[in-house]
């Protein structure tokens, strides 16, 4: 093998590699959050879960990348531990589809698809045409890449110390630990399980010294997973270990299979002479049959998980999984949401604590708006900083519309922390001052905190549905706090000029009912951000 063969060989593996990740983009952008939508559907059944799993692998050619975007979703909340398991089942069963089109030969038309899949992209302005030209163009410059590594590793079926060693990986340990090895140094079962079908292209190998290399990828393949959830939490760490299991039982079942009957052999009896075919035929067999068998065994091995993996009492809060891979948009939307609807709940918390601070005269109000704000605003930033973070790539308009409206709803929220902090600390100066607030101002207050309260309540995160009605509520309370704003302003002049209230009350009065009309302005904001055709 020539320094040159070694350069095609790399070459290859850099084009299959990009090829799969042009893909997955295209996909990313394509589905975006609406993968959340897909997912609701596998409340129901695990078969569900099994088809989107495998439906998503075959088209992006990656189980690693549908597993990491499992792992993504089951630690932000997106999907229970149960349902992953589906999903899990079906990403393996979906990821024989590469090696299906590699054995038929598809690297034929490889050319034609990223001929197309480019024009595609460079013709058309519309993203959503954009997208499938990512796709298209991904498929055929893998193929590309196959091709390229097939051809440049020709040159060993007659290099004695390379097929010395293929004939030691006929040993089941040697194999799998081979398999294993190489694919996580790949990151991709679907790469290395290429590659073996590139050497039997080239004649350097054969299915039995194949069969062994081959159950071992499936596990190497795990390793993409496990990385991706060791910042992510116990949940996490699960849905990687029933991967990890999945295919550990496979290879101890199907290694039995093999040194105790004539399965190779009936494979290719089947498909004499297409030694990729039966490489592909093997692959399938192995990822169904398992699934088949394991199938009904999915709680339990959830139940294992768990029981390897028990809750850890001290492990809290959102660990991030998975922030530039397939699922990752639908799942920064959804901790998003969690995280603003927490922020909501704090800010709506304050606003009835700063009215408290006043109307009662409560110094230990104060303390605790003051506790919250600065939890708002660490929110705030947070918030602020994962919107940037997720907008370095690629992603749907509509998605994007609704990161730019959750900027605008997170800012909203922090400035009506700042008015309820705002009209805390009146209580200071009217303190300081021995100032009492007659029982007009008093009732007056309580009027508009009847408003602002019920504007509060009327915003929800989590129905959808809800939203237009939300904000025809909020237009309703706005409106008819600046109309009681105008009217509770000249009413506090005129009690003034007759000499009932005290001068100073009535200019902090003026600031306060400021700090509950901007307040109101930026709930009715909020609003419109949750339900933006409406608010148009």
């Amino acid at each position: 093998m020539q320094l040159e063969d070694i350069f095609m060989l790399f070459g290859g593996l850099a084009l299959f590699l990009y090829g799969m990740h042009i893909m997955c983009a295209g996909l990313e952008i394509a589905a975006g959050d609406r993968l959340k939508s897909i997912l609701e559907m596998l409340t129901s059944k695990r078969i569900l879960g099994v088809l989107v799993g495998a439906g998503i692998t075959a088209i992006i050619q990656s189980s690693s990348a549908t597993t990491v975007m499992v792992v993504g979703f089951v630690n932000s909340g997106l999907m229970t531990l149960q349902q992953a398991v589906g999903v899990i089942m079906g990403a393996n069963v979906g990821t024989t589809m590469t090696s299906l089109l590699i054995a038929l030969d598809v690297g034929l038309i490889a050319p034609l698809l990223a001929f197309f899949g480019v024009v595609l992209i460079t013709m058309f302005k519309k993203q959503k045409i954009n997208c499938i030209g990512q796709i298209v163009a991904g498929l055929g410059i893998l193929f590309l890449g196959m091709e390229l590594m097939s051809s440049s590793m020709a040159p060993l079926r007659d290099y004695e110390p390379f097929v010395n060693l293929l004939t030691s990986f006929s040993n089941p340990i040697l194999g799998i630990l081979a398999g294993t090895l190489f694919t996580a140094v790949v990151q991709s079962s679907s790469a290395s399980i290429g590659i073996l079908q590139a050497l039997a292209l080239s004649g350097v190998v054969g299915l039995d010294n194949a069969v062994f290399v081959l159950f071992g990828q499936n596990i190497g393949t795990c390793i993409t997973a496990l990385l991706a959830s060791l910042g992510g939490n116990r949940n996490a760490k699960r849905t990687t270990l029933i991967h990890l299991m999945f295919n550990v039982i496979g290879t101890v079942i199907f290694t039995i299979i093999c040194l105790t009957t004539d399965f190779t052999g009936l494979i290719q009896s089947y498909l004499p002479g297409n030694v990729p075919g039966q490489i592909a035929a093997t692959h399938i067999i192995f990822n169904v049959v398992t699934t088949i068998v394991l199938f009904p065994f999915g709680n339990v091995l959830a139940k294992v998980a768990c029981r390897i993996l028990p809750d850890h009492t001290s492990e809290e809060g959102y660990h991030p999984v998975n922030e530039h891979g397939i699922g990752s948009t639908a799942i920064a939307l959804s901790e998003l949401q969690k995280q603003e609807a927490e922020m909501f709940a704090l800010a709506r918390e304050n606003v009835e604590l700063a009215f408290d601070t006043l109307l009662l005269r409560d110094e230990s109000k104060l303390s605790r708006v003051a506790e919250q704000e600065d939890r708002i605003d660490v929110y705030n930033a947070e918030i602020t900083r994962t919107i940037g973070r997720t907008s370095t790539h690629e992603m749907s308009e509509a998605d994007s519309d609704r990161f730019n409206r959750m900027l605008i709803v997170c800012g909203n929220i922090e400035r009506i922390g700042d008015h309820a902090m705002n009209m805390a600390e009146y209580l200071e100066p009217l303190k300081k001052r021995h100032i009492h607030m007659d029982d007009e101002t008093m009732k007056e207050l309580t009027n508009l905190r009847t408003l602002a309260t019920h504007a509060l309540l009327a915003i929800d995160f989590e129905d959808d549905s809800n939203r237009k009605r939300a904000l025809d509520t909020v237009a309703i309370l706005e409106a008819d706090s600046d109309e009681k704003n105008r009217q509770y302003r000249a009413a506090q002049i005129r009690r003034m000029r007759e000499g009932h209230v005290d001068p100073e009350l009535s200019i902090l009065y003026s600031e306060i009912l400021t700090d509950i009309e901007r307040m109101l302005d930026h709930m009715l904001n909020i609003a419109e951000a949750l339900c933006p055709k409406q608010a148009a």
